[in-house]
């Protein structure tokens, strides 16, 4: 039991950490696209601006999942890389089919898988409903101050 809380904590580190950085690429790429999400005309921009969140957010729950299905592979927890890859999915997301399962010495890691995604899914949607909500604040007052 000790073995795979070690194992289940160090993977929720990476993953975590993966998505700390993910966050940071973006708290950059706003930094950087600030001046032009601000101009006229705003609602093509941040159209453009959610679509390219969802995509990073996406990519960083799938690093996350990979580097759980890579970490059941290596174990030898499944006889394919496919099926590591299916068990992490269906265990990140919380979805949870039980068609397919770890053996019972290893079973506790399925949990931490689950609540790794669950607390990625929610810091994750916090970040982009936060840049979102920036933009939009940003967009109003510029929008006030060059009105008559």
């Amino acid at each position: 039991m000790i073995l795979q809380i070690m194992i289940g904590t160090g993977v929720i580190f990476l993953s975590v950490l993966f998505g700390g950085v993910g966050v940071l690429l973006m708290e950059i790429g706003f930094l950087r696209s600030h001046k032009w999400l601000m101009r006229e005309p705003h609602g093509p921009k941040l159209l453009v601006f959610m679509c390219a969140m969802a995509v990073m957010i996406l990519s960083i729950i799938t690093l996350g999942v990979w580097t759980w299905a890579m970490t059941f592979w290596l174990l030898g927890l499944f006889a394919t890389l496919e099926e590591a890859v299916y068990f992490a999915l269906v265990s990140y997301t919380t979805l949870g089919f039980g068609d397919v399962l770890l053996e019972r010495e290893w079973r506790l890691l399925s949990g931490m898988a689950a609540a790794n995604g669950l607390l990625n899914f929610g810091l994750l949607t916090a970040v982009m409903v936060e840049a979102l909500r920036q933009i939009r604040l940003g967009q109003a007052e510029t929008r006030r101050k060059h009105r008559p």
